[in-house]
């Protein structure tokens, strides 16, 4: 039959044929290949996993502050007539920042202080009338009603100069007002207002900020969980903190830490810290970024390298070797890092035999040709 097939066919239908024929020929012959010599299994390296006392490193994000943020306020309400200062610029304490037009003010003093004068001259005529009425009393002229009369006068007049006295120097007071100075030492912040605005002391925008930023504040939050970790640890030492500034350098002094709030904020489950750091050389500013870097020990934790971790949509595994020479992937809970070393806080224990490369080709259960990897502190010296 096939000899009649190939009788009435074309010359191309037996090209088709005949490329048929081959095609199954050699997918034969590869099929006998593979089943006579099989797939080499992988040779992969693994380390035997060892519980160690390790310390990790955690980053959290900071807000810098000055240790002294103040406000700076109109308390009076006029126009601004002068400003002495310049944004940016530092000042002392008692230097002069603004100066708001002080006419009224200057009014106001001088007529509290002509009543005040008026209170003392009507004050020194009630005492005149008691002293001229009392030995009239005593000569029996005067009755002791005059007199008592004559001495509640004089008492009123008492008073009025203690008003008149007060209502000055509150006046002056405001006069002072007029005139701001710096409260403390520091930087000028922001300026928004101009010469010639009105400013009252119900302004929602300060004048300005001065920070004064010999030491900062670095407020950062934790976690629950790692504020419980901190506490536990700050009981045996004194903790410490460093700090990456936001051009990534590590700033060069350390920093002692606080807690900024008492409670667990509901909302968030983080608890307030700020780290006090020295600031002499004026490298920090209020207001900026800033990475605190905490430190904790880790004990009885399983060290393993970074390259031998596999990231799946931000989730961690690693391989770990099983009895028949095939490898189980298995999910890692991570606790922190140190250099080139993941600290695994869950998913592996003390003597598991972890797959160290050829990570990327492996697949749970698949068999592989196990060999012993160099030890893992060789490693870490690459």
């Amino acid at each position: 039959m096939t000899k009649k097939l190939f009788q009435n066919s074309t010359p191309f239908h037996l090209v088709v044929v005949l490329l048929i024929f081959l095609s199954f020929s050699s997918c034969g012959k590869k099929d006998a290949e593979a089943q006579a010599y099989g797939a080499p299994k992988p040779e992969v390296d693994f380390f035997t996993a060892e519980a160690i006392t390790g310390e990790v490193e955690k980053k959290y994000p900071g807000i810098i502050e000055g240790a002294v943020n103040v406000d700076i306020k109109a308390q009076v309400t006029g126009y601004l007539e002068a400003i002495y200062v310049k944004e940016g610029q530092y000042v002392t304490k008692g230097q002069s920042l603004f100066k708001i037009k002080g006419d009224v003010y200057g009014e106001q003093v001088n007529s509290s202080r002509a009543s005040y004068k008026s209170a003392l001259a009507n004050l020194e005529t009630a005492k005149l009338e008691v002293e001229k009425i009392r030995p009239l009393v005593e000569g029996n002229v005067y009755s002791d009603i005059q007199l008592k009369t004559a001495q509640a006068s004089y008492e009123a007049a008492k008073a009025q100069v203690s008003q008149a006295k007060a209502a000055l120097g509150s006046s002056q007071i405001n006069a002072d007002f007029s005139l701001i100075k710096a409260p403390v030492s520091g930087y000028i912040s922001r300026i928004p207002n101009r010469v010639g605005n009105l400013v009252t002391p119900a302004d929602t925008v300060p004048l300005t900020t001065l920070s004064d930023i010999n030491t900062v504040f670095v407020y950062f939050s934790l976690s629950e969980a790692d504020y419980l970790s901190f506490i536990k640890e700050e009981s045996k030492s004194k903790k410490t903190a460093s700090l990456i500034m936001a051009d990534g350098s590590l700033y060069n002094h350390q920093g002692t830490l606080e807690i900024a709030s008492g409670n667990v904020d509901a909302a968030t489950g983080t608890v307030s810290f700020k780290a006090v750091f020295p600031n002499s050389e004026k490298i920090l500013r209020s207001g900026g970024s800033a990475r605190i870097i905490l430190n904790s020990s880790l004990d009885s934790v399983v060290s393993v390298p970074m390259a031998s971790v596999k990231d799946i949509q931000d989730k961690f595994f690693v391989f770990v070797l099983k009895d028949s020479s095939k490898v189980a992937m298995v999910p890692i809970e991570i606790e922190g890092s140190a250099g080139v070393n993941y600290y695994v806080k869950s998913g592996v224990k003390n003597g598991d035999k972890i797959a160290l490369n050829s990570i990327d080709i492996l697949n749970d259960n698949m068999e592989v040709t196990a060999k012993t990897a160099q030890s893992k502190k060789m490693m870490s010296k690459k």
